[in-house]
């Protein structure tokens, strides 16, 4: 382990407006859809992500690792917490994230009847380098949420941060529980392999269908908006695939891409969102 950084739990609620789920983002609704598309996948992926990991914890000799393990539950509890109210933002405006969150979970029951134990903790820190890097462009390039309402750019900030607080816990119990040999070594590359495939298999066709049932559709300037923002400027897709490919380096540990500095940013996040719950409790008063 290169960096020990301990999770933090915090118990932050957004309190989301919920007429502006379609179209919170500055970018407008093609861009707002996308991040609403990753919302969904959320709530269940959280709650895989800590049995996978829970799973061995009885197996970590380290102190310090398992201090990070009941940080990294407490934090991905409250992500799955806060995404459910997303989420039901986006089925309150007749959108279909709770069909597409039942495909999700049956992914996920197949997955976890069919698959090994430490297959499942290989899917994990697969899919939590891919969270981390993405975590990592919300955070670096301040064009991601620039214009966007308050409480949804506060959210994938938070979400952001503690991502990038826990990026390598789930790694640090793979590698003390399995090592770091080569069929370590292989078996980690082809579940990001395989969880980057499915991943985005699902996140494009869940990205369209909100979109159409937002009457976008043929709105040909909006996908043209969304293009230009993932693969064009900012990019914030094609800056990622430098640092997805780095997991494939023998000794690679997602410390290795060391953006501790951001951190430093979550004391005056937290007073923000405090701030705005005092106000919004003044206002109901």
């Amino acid at each position: 382990m290169k960096t020990i950084v301990q999770p933090v739990r915090r118990n932050l609620e957004f309190h989301l407006p919920k007429d502006r789920i379609g179209d919170w983002h500055a970018g407008g609704a093609h861009i707002s859809h996308f991040f609403n598309a990753l919302s969904i996948f959320f709530p269940d992926g959280e709650r895989f992500f800590i049995d996978s990991v829970r799973h061995y914890r009885d197996r970590i000799r380290d102190p310090e690792l398992k201090e990070s393990v009941r940080g990294f539950i407490g934090q991905e509890a409250m992500h799955g917490r806060e995404h459910e109210e997303y989420n039901d933002a986006l089925v309150q405006k007749g959108m279909p994230a709770d069909r597409y969150g039942r495909i999700i979970v049956g992914l996920l029951k197949f997955f976890t009847r069919y698959t090994p134990k430490s297959t499942q903790l290989a899917g994990t820190i697969a899919l939590e380098h891919l969270t981390a890097i993405l975590a990592n462009m919300v955070l670096s390039e301040p064009r991601s949420l620039e214009g966007a309402e308050e409480r949804y750019a506060a959210i994938w900030k938070w979400h952001a941060l503690e991502e990038t607080e826990h990026k390598a816990v789930a790694y640090d119990v793979y590698q003390q529980v399995f090592g770091g040999g080569v069929v370590g070594y292989l078996h980690r590359c082809l579940a990001l392999i395989t969880a980057t495939t499915i991943f985005w298999a699902m996140v494009i066709p869940f990205h369209i269908g909100l979109v159409r049932r937002e009457g976008q559709l043929f709105n040909i300037k909006g996908w043209i908006k969304t293009i230009n923002f993932l693969w064009g400027s900012p990019g914030m897709l094609r800056r990622t695939i430098p640092d997805w490919l780095d997991y494939f380096k023998p000794g690679f540990h997602p410390w290795d891409h060391d953006n501790a500095h951001y951190l430093q940013e979550v004391d005056s996040l937290v007073d923000e969102v405090n701030a705005y719950d005092d106000k919004l409790a003044g206002a109901t008063a």
